[in-house]
């Protein structure tokens, strides 16, 4: 039942994304050619087009959106999507789509219509394109937020809810009911738990009985469907609950109580037959990171010549303010599976700064720090040698920032899950980064942003937090 209304509503968010992307096309048709203001800065130069040639399109992206929208997760129900970046998605996806569709309004040209007298009727205005891109993300973005707004209307009241019981109280039973009640678009109520343990309320919902009474309850209660999810330690009493229950016109769903296993986001395989439960996927895999890998010897050998003034400049400074030593300082770090790698930095220390004391954290204030040195660090210019380190493929642009062992053998210990930001390459910047968790501040805090990066993993992400770097990566406090 779940995934019946969850594909209702992305048929519904289909629907609203064709119908605005349609409008946006015929739109972007008028304002280019009918529009006095636009006319007059961009002068008609080959005569006034028909309309029915860009109907003829209307088809293709009616086809061509919605698969490029699905690609970059539109589609996919998260309640707890930022606004943010769900328009950084549809700007992105809006780009990608339009790209498409001018290769294909080229193809009708070259291989359909390549009739001398008959190729010029199928020219589009590049005008028209343009204006698109703008009308169509305002669009598709404008359509979301009301037909949103229409679901949350619509649902605030609970008419024609579905209503929902959930068989267990415990930490997996809440994360149930908690997640189904952010999903109201689904057009679900829970009405309450059922547990042997509890009684009252339980996060603002009623115990309405125990398992032993489910067959009143679901007749008392009007219950259209059942979620069973209890521990693993409760597995007869979890047979017994389905026995019991098994000729109730009740939909029943089985959640497995595997949640304190998962350490990474968990994913269902075939083998022949047989589903298998991976407990720690990765996104980051296959073409996917290749992607990735791409990008990363794209953008780090642009970046390494794009910025070669300023490391030169920077490496003069250092020989000149630096005190005596090395321009230039490697570091063992740890990355992708947990493997070694020597990190490259400007030094911004006292030659010998750890000789007496071992690897420690920099603090605020650092006594160790060169002239020339507080500065790189403020805004993490001393990290810019480590795009060489990204070309060679030891690091990504993007990534958790790499540790030195000896703080990793210290942090393993005492930090749950803190080994699993070793599952994908290390970065120059990164989500916690860009977040404010860096250098000296909370580690907690920064593995959970760290593992936010891995479970959510895209290239858009990665394009996300190299802007946002850009924008407030720079002079940020902890930065000593």
């Amino acid at each position: 039942m779940v995934k019946d209304q969850a594909r209702l509503l992305t048929a519904a968010y289909v629907t609203v994304d064709v119908v605005a992307t349609a409008a946006a096309w015929l739109l972007a048709f008028l304002v280019r050619f009918h529009s006095p203001l636009v006319t007059e800065w961009l002068p008609i130069t080959k005569g006034l087009p028909q309309l029915e040639t860009y109907l003829v399109l209307l088809p293709v992206i009616a086809i061509l959106w919605p698969l490029v929208l699905y690609v970059h997760g539109l589609y996919r129900l998260r309640r707890d999507r930022p606004r943010l970046d769900e328009f950084f998605t549809i700007v992105w996806s809006v780009a990608v789509a339009t790209a498409f569709l001018l290769a294909f309004t080229l193809y009708l040209r070259v291989y359909w219509f390549y009739e001398p007298e008959v190729a010029p009727r199928w020219e589009f205005s590049q005008g028209v394109f343009g204006v698109f891109v703008v009308l169509d993300v305002a669009a598709l973005y404008a359509g979301r937020a009301l037909f949103r707004a229409w679901l949350q209307r619509r649902w605030a009241t609970d008419e024609n809810a579905r209503r929902l019981l959930v068989a267990g109280a415990g930490d997996l039973g809440r994360a149930v009911a908690a997640t189904l009640t952010g999903h109201r678009e689904l057009g679900y109520r829970v009405v309450g738990f059922l547990d042997d343990h509890a009684t009252g309320a339980v996060d603002g919902l009623p115990v309405l009985g125990r398992l032993e009474d489910a067959t009143r309850v679901l007749a008392a209660e009007r219950i259209d469907q059942l979620y069973v999810a209890l521990p693993l330690e409760e597995h007869s009493r979890l047979v017994s609950l389905i026995r019991c229950v098994a000729n109730e016109c009740v939909d029943i769903r089985v959640v497995p109580d595997l949640v304190q296993y998962a350490t990474l986001k968990a994913g269902l395989e075939d083998l022949d037959g047989i589903p298998i439960i991976a407990l720690n996927e990765v996104p980051l895999r296959g073409l996917a990171s290749l992607g990735k890998r791409l990008m990363d010897l794209v953008v780090g050998t642009a970046m390494i010549v794009v910025l070669s003034p300023l490391l030169a400049l920077i490496a003069v400074l250092i020989k000149w303010k630096g005190g005596r030593g090395p321009i230039l300082l490697s570091q063992e770090r740890m990355t992708l599976d947990g493997k070694t790698f020597q990190i490259y930095k400007f030094r911004t220390m006292v030659e010998g700064a750890e000789k007496d004391t071992g690897p420690v954290f920099a603090t605020e204030d650092d006594p160790r720090r060169t002239a020339i040195g507080v500065l790189l660090r403020k805004y993490n210019l001393d990290e810019l040698p480590q795009l060489a380190n990204i070309v060679m493929g030891e690091m990504s642009l993007v990534g958790p920032r790499p540790e030195r062992p000896p703080f990793v053998q210290q942090f393993r210990e005492r930090i749950p899950q803190y080994m699993l930001r070793h599952r994908v390459k290390s970065g120059l910047t990164g989500w916690a980064q860009v977040n404010g968790w860096r250098g000296n501040s909370s580690i907690e805090k920064r593995i959970e942003y760290d593992l936010y990066y891995i479970e959510n993993w895209s290239l858009l992400l990665d394009v996300k937090i190299l802007l946002l770097t850009l924008l407030r990566g720079f002079g940020q406090k902890h930065a000593y």
